[in-house]
């Protein structure tokens, strides 16, 4: 088990007033067993009502509004969380595809989940799988080895990808960061009919040389017979351990992102995000970005729709 103490600030500023601003956030810890929540603390400017529930993920999330005229908006989140993940539980599963076919039968949710995306390079997906897949293999065993592929044969490389960057894009450079390598992990396992979802959250491992390091992070779960979901980070080529902090699931990153809205009023727009983690031995990470944004400019009658990405946007999840 490990503590961590995670303060997250996602800061925008103005260059006039807007208003109107109608946001949604998931930037709660996933409730689930392998993490217990201590303490989260939420302030936002003006301290709005916060409507809380679950989507259609079972995410936590939250929506509020500011209909005043503001020139910053400013979310911060302080949590102290604890991970109660057990070690190596994917080498106790060894149940194959007869076992995965009989659980996910009539599971709709389950049957989205593996289905892959129509792209131009799926040959390449294709040829991927064939050099992995063999029917002996155990739904884990299968795993682990398509996100040891990935690890291997694609590059961890900052600032030549974007949050729009398609795995076409990804498979032809072969380089690009947690997001990408979720990304292609999940178009490889749902080319295998093994269900998978996207995961966002936090890696925190103290200095040890994993990438993403006390910074907002993605990862896959994939669906193991007999156990049901279990997380694997194919930036790293490691299960998911305590270091890992699960804000969010979806089929893909946008259903993670972690802030998006809108508001009314033509403004040019800065972001900055600040990531913090703390270890129980007292030693932390830190980290300040200013976020490159597209902007859009329309008459001040007319509502200017933006996806507010915090770090996981703007940091790609790193």
């Amino acid at each position: 088990m490990a503590v961590f103490k995670i303060h997250h600030i996602t800061k925008y500023q103005y260059d006039r007033s807007v208003s109107e601003s109608m946001n949604e956030i998931r930037i709660f810890p996933f409730q689930c067993k392998e993490q217990e929540l201590l303490q989260h603390d939420l302030i936002i400017t003006d301290q709005p009502d916060v409507h809380v529930f679950n989507d259609y993920w079972g995410n936590k999330t939250g929506s509020f509004n500011i209909l005043e005229p503001h020139q910053e908006l400013t979310i911060e989140s302080k949590l102290i969380i604890r991970t109660t993940m057990q070690p190596d539980l994917h080498l106790q599963y060894i149940g194959g595809f007869d076992k995965l076919k009989n659980e996910t039968q009539n599971q709709l949710q389950l049957i989205e989940l593996m289905t892959s995306n129509i792209i131009e390079r799926q040959a390449t997906i294709d040829e991927i799988c064939s050099s992995i897949f063999h029917e002996q293999k155990s739904i884990a065993q299968i795993v682990g080895e398509s996100s040891e592929y990935i690890f291997k044969h694609f590059t961890y490389t900052k600032g030549i990808t974007t949050i729009e960057t398609t795995v076409d894009e990804i498979l032809t450079h072969k380089e690009g960061v947690c997001q990408d390598f979720a990304h292609v992990l999940l178009q490889i396992l749902r080319t295998l009919n093994i269900p998978c979802r996207y995961v966002s959250g936090y890696i925190c491992p103290n200095k040890n040389g994993m990438r993403g390091e006390g910074a907002t992070h993605a990862w896959v779960e994939a669906w193991i017979p007999e156990f049901g979901w279990m997380g694997i980070d194919p930036t790293n080529n490691v299960w998911v351990s305590n270091n890992h902090v699960k804000l969010a699931v979806g089929r893909n990153f946008r259903d993670c992102t972690p802030v998006k809205g809108t508001f009314k009023g033509p403004s040019k727009q800065d972001l900055f995000v600040f990531v913090s983690v703390g270890y129980e031995d007292g030693q932390f990470f830190e980290e300040t970005t200013r976020v490159q944004m597209e902007k859009q400019v329309k008459s001040d009658e007319e509502e200017i729709k933006i996806e507010l990405f915090s770090t996981f946007a703007g940091q790609q999840q790193q």
